[in-house]
């Protein structure tokens, strides 16, 4: 009996071939970045004097794990820990509100000098954040803020985070369908109701990926809270990892890097579970303008 499965084509063989190609090159051309990753997670159950061995092995041989139970009774980690979690998240929710309220307006609401109110708004980007240093730090000092996280919260809101978001969801605002908002106010919704029943439900992607990215600028910033905070239970991941040094100010390389694994767990899981927010809301912002 003559079977009615056809062996594939020469093409098809062809094809398989150059997918199997691609996907090699694919996992060739990754190993410069997953390599280090995967050092820093090994590295972080070694011992001081079994980092810098060369080869370094892939592998440790006895692993330490220890080595996170004195990260966190080196200096208060989980208090920093919560520190930066709880800012980020904080920041993350001010700007997802301030940007999608000012985008949407941008984006919708006709006024008188529109266009030039925005363009003032994009002109923010181009001043270097090492600029506005001074005077925010004086203004926080005349405030009585420094040594407390309002900084920290007050400046992302209301800074560049909330400016690239605000043109990040205007653009995604622009291309909603009109007639959306109008068959709304033929069922008698004001501006305020459309945006919350309509508009901000169908702008999830963009709020998704807006969110991600300012969650990831919060938890990985240096600058700020090296400038407004002093005391070592308000310090955050950044300044904390930083400080596992020994006396002589030599870093303790153990400490350091099973601390940034456990940093790196928030961030991970942020970006594995919306990052197909990320690519479809910079696919949708970016076609019109």
């Amino acid at each position: 009996m003559r079977s009615s499965l056809h062996p594939p084509s020469l093409s098809m063989r062809f094809a398989a071939l150059r997918h199997w190609r691609a996907y090699l090159l694919m996992v060739l051309m990754s190993f410069p970045f997953l390599f280090p990753f995967w050092w820093m997670i090994s590295s972080s159950v070694k011992g001081l004097n079994d980092i810098f061995r060369f080869p370094p092995p892939l592998f440790p041989a006895n692993p330490n794990w220890s080595n996170f139970a004195e990260v966190f009774s080196y200096q208060p980690f989980a208090l920093q820990y919560a520190n930066s979690l709880s800012i980020s998240t904080v920041v993350t929710i001010g700007v997802l509100l301030i940007a999608s309220l000012s985008g949407y307006a941008y984006a919708r609401i006709v006024f008188r000098g529109r266009s030039a109110f925005f363009l003032l708004v994009l002109c923010a980007l181009m001043i270097p954040a090492e600029v506005t240093i001074i005077p925010n730090f004086r203004m926080m000092t005349a405030l009585n803020w420094i040594n407390t996280h309002v900084p920290l919260i007050i400046i992302p809101i209301f800074g560049a985070g909330s400016v690239f978001g605000t043109f990040m969801m205007r653009q995604f605002f622009l291309q909603l369908p009109r007639e959306i908002e109008e068959s709304g106010m033929l069922d008698g919704l004001n501006r305020f109701g459309i945006f919350t029943r309509i508009a901000l439900p169908l702008a999830r992607p963009a709020l998704g990926a807006l969110a991600v990215l300012t969650f990831l600028v919060s938890w990985n910033a240096y600058l700020e809270p090296l400038l407004y905070v002093n005391d070592l239970p308000l310090f955050t991941l950044p300044l904390a990892l930083a400080n596992f040094v020994d006396a002589y100010g030599t870093p303790l390389w153990h400490l350091q890097l099973a601390a940034t694994t456990l940093a790196v767990v928030p961030v991970l899981l942020v970006y594995v579970f919306a990052q197909r927010q990320i690519i479809d809301s910079f696919m949708q912002t970016g076609v019109k303008g």
